[in-house]
């Protein structure tokens, strides 16, 4: 049985109309979640190993969501509907973050940068006087799940930007300022949680996700999941 043919077909969308979720281009994570629902399926004696090696060729090869759903639509496991991951808490959990900070960045009439490709620890104050601070984690290498970020700012602005695939919290307040965090929950359960507080006088604190940037270190542990799954029957 061919089931590729029966796939849906990536037809081009119309300017200014919005691709339905079928339409969508599949990643990774849509790739491994096909994977497991066929693994269990060979497991539990559903497809024969033929059919199973058939159909992880055919899902390696597929581009949009639709047609991966396409393999799993004759099995059970398919319409059970998606797990979805628990909201990131609104403070780290006691003790699992060091009251010292890691790293210091500072601006007094002056301007201090951390973007690129840089190892962010679990604790970072950020000071403004007069002066502008930028911390860029959108490409940054998270080594702990959990990173406060202590910002301060006086006649000064703190930036903070994050990958959009990670989760972002903010509990702090300005004084004659602005204290602004855009909060952002993340579906992947192992993306980092980054926790802005502190305080704004005459000045302004800003935390958002920067759109297109991905935490790599998640997407390098789902690509290597979906290898070693695959690995299993092929």
């Amino acid at each position: 049985m061919d089931l590729h043919k029966h796939a849906p077909t990536q037809d081009a969308v119309p300017r200014g109309t919005a691709p339905s979720v079928s339409e969508m281009r599949a990643s990774d994570a849509d790739r491994d979640r096909i994977a497991d629902i066929l693994r269990d399926a060979v497991a539990e004696g559903r497809l024969t190993a033929e059919e199973h090696a058939e159909r992880v060729e055919r899902v390696l090869a597929a581009r949009t969501v639709g047609e991966l759903d396409a393999f799993v639509r004759d099995l059970p496991a398919a319409h059970a509907g998606r797990p979805s991951a628990a909201p990131a808490p609104h403070r780290p959990a006691a003790g699992t973050v060091p009251a010292d900070p890691d790293e210091n960045v500072v601006a007094v009439f002056s301007g201090a940068v951390r973007k690129g490709r840089w190892r962010a620890g679990r604790r970072i104050h950020a000071y403004a006087v007069f002066g502008s601070v930028e911390i860029d984690l959108s490409e940054a290498i998270f080594e702990h799940q959990q990173v406060v970020i202590k910002a301060f700012s006086v006649f000064g602005s703190v930036e903070v930007r994050v990958p959009e695939n990670a989760s972002l919290r903010g509990a702090g307040g300005g004084v004659l300022g602005s204290f602004e965090v855009d909060a952002l929950d993340s579906a992947e359960t192992d993306a980092p949680v980054v926790y802005v507080d502190g305080w704004a006088v005459l000045g302004s604190v800003e935390a958002r996700p920067k759109r297109g940037k991905l935490v790599a270190d998640i997407l390098g542990r789902v690509h290597r999941k979906v290898e070693k799954g695959l690995g299993k029957h092929l």
